[in-house]
């Protein structure tokens, strides 16, 4: 986001890229892809560029990739 535009107070919409990620809407949040669980942008740390979804954290990622390869989490 560069620095002259605000966040508004919701979700915000990004385009994720290698190593980064470009804002379409400003917001406060992404949406996990796996859990459903608000993330802060300034606490996003995983995505994936092919899928272009947010993770919440590793253990997410991990879900995700399993399921894409068709297989399931230990419950």
């Amino acid at each position: 986001m560069n620095r002259h535009e605000k966040p508004s107070g919701g979700e915000a919409r990004l385009q994720y890229l290698d190593g980064e990620y470009r804002v379409l809407r400003p917001g406060l949040f992404v949406i996990c892809a796996v859990t459903a669980l608000p993330i802060p942008l300034e606490d996003l740390r995983y995505w994936s560029v092919d899928l272009q979804e947010p993770y919440a954290s590793p253990d997410a990622v991990m879900r995700r990739m399993l399921q894409c390869d068709g297989l399931t989490t230990p419950d």
